[in-house]
């Protein structure tokens, strides 16, 4: 890079010079200028040194050689001057292109063997490109030569959504605004139609002509993407049932809450407990017993409305949010999850079927409690009553005496007809 560096400097110095009509117009300054002299100043001489008209004259023609000979020999001078010029400058100009051209290959080498796609655009609605590596059909299907200046399509028509492109407008915006680089991820569409997700990272520069351009490299950050969003997965589900765990569950209760508040609406809490579940793990293992676990919670999951929330609390605890429901329709709820679970056989792997029971309680804001934590009591002990008279029961808790205290005393359902 130096080297290179160097020789563009002693090429302009050596171009710089003289243009061809001056080094003419040089050459035949020498040469008049020595005619001059020569004429002035070799007839005197002569005359001074040979006055015998015989040597004269012998003198005279011999003079006429020697002027050939040395104007030859000055413009000779000149002439190899100005070539040997000539050559190193076209030698230099010859490594600075050999230096030019080893650069641009190990640039091409290099572009084209980045995991993504170097790219160089005008900041125009179409994020219209001028240059793309080759890594732009592996990143987005299409060959360069069908994104640059949008001969088969613009790059924009591949970002997934135009309130996504226009937000991305606006990032790039503000990062020039700034003068800073810019880093951009948003979902990319693919000529086979798959979605991907991909990063950015560019800057604006401006180009040969004073054009704000747009220079950078986007990479495939799919699998990075997935694996995000199975990391927050797992941080809110159950990982054997898949419901939602205890602190999820906890914070969507909340905003429900929250919510119901806001509207002036009610919703209820199911609070719901296994029965008799350690007979399961003692009779059949702890495999059946998950078993029994992952086929209840899916029958529950399906038997609720797409609005509503179940997720496990802990052990064989479940918890179900019915947002907008009263007092009569959580209760009908209840007690038809209470009859679905009861009449549904579990197939266990070893051919072997159980039947498991539920018990159920039922707290609805704002009767039974005005903030999560007062739900979640309310419905914890009425599902406790449930177990105490007998199970497989669903019991309502009942109002608080006040808005800072619960009763204890609680209401079993009219339908609580089967007793174990």
């Amino acid at each position: 890079m130096a080297s290179f560096d160097v020789d563009k400097r002693r090429v302009r110095r050596l171009s710089d010079q003289r243009g061809p009509v001056r080094r003419a117009l040089w050459a035949a300054f020498i040469y008049v200028l020595f005619g001059t002299v020569w004429v002035a100043f070799s007839d005197r001489l002569v005359e001074h040194w040979f006055p015998a008209s015989d040597a004269l004259t012998v003198v005279q023609t011999w003079k006429g050689f020697l002027f050939v000979l040395l104007t030859g020999a000055v413009l000779f001078a000149v002439t190899l001057r100005q070539l040997n010029k000539d050559r190193k400058l076209l030698r230099l100009q010859h490594n600075q292109r050999q230096a030019l051209r080893k650069r641009e290959r190990q640039l091409s080498v290099l572009m084209d063997n980045l995991p993504g796609m170097a790219y160089r655009c005008r900041f125009d609605e179409y994020w219209t490109m001028l240059f793309v590596s080759q890594g732009c059909e592996r990143l987005t299907g299409y060959r360069p030569e069908e994104l640059v200046n949008n001969r088969s399509v613009p790059f924009a028509d591949l970002i997934a959504g135009e309130d996504i492109n226009e937000q991305l407008t606006g990032d790039v915006q503000a990062a020039l605004e700034k003068e800073e680089p810019f880093s951009l991820e948003y979902p990319l569409i693919r000529k086979d139609g798959r979605e991907i997700w991909v990063w950015e990272r560019g800057r604006g520069v401006e180009d040969d002509g004073g054009e704000l351009v747009l220079e950078g490299i986007v990479l495939d950050i799919s699998d990075r993407k997935a694996l995000e969003d199975e990391l927050e997965e797992l941080a809110i589900r159950d990982p054997l049932t898949g419901l939602f765990n205890r602190r999820e569950t906890t914070r969507l209760l909340d905003e429900e809450v929250k919510r119901a508040k806001r509207y002036g609406r009610s919703m209820a809490v199911l609070w719901i407990d296994f029965d008799h579940f350690k007979e399961i793990n003692d009779t059949h293992g702890h495999a059946a017993g998950d078993r029994v676990l992952v086929s209840t919670s899916q029958l529950l999951s399906e038997s609720v409305r797409s609005v509503d929330i179940v997720g496990r609390f802990g052990g064989e605890e479940f918890v179900i949010i019915l947002p907008e429901m009263d007092v009569r329709e959580a209760q009908e709820t209840a007690e038809r999850l209470r009859q679905k679970v009861g009449d549904t056989r579990i197939s266990l792997d070893n051919g072997e079927s159980v039947r498991l029971t539920i018990s159920v309680g039922v707290a609805v804001y704002p009767e039974h409690g005005i903030d999560p934590a007062r739900l979640c009591a309310a419905a914890d002990r009425a599902m406790y009553s449930a177990k105490t008279e007998g199970r497989n029961r669903v019991v309502m808790a009942v109002r608080p005496m006040s808005a800072e205290e619960t009763t204890d005393t609680l209401e079993p359902s009219a339908s609580n007809n089967d007793k174990r």
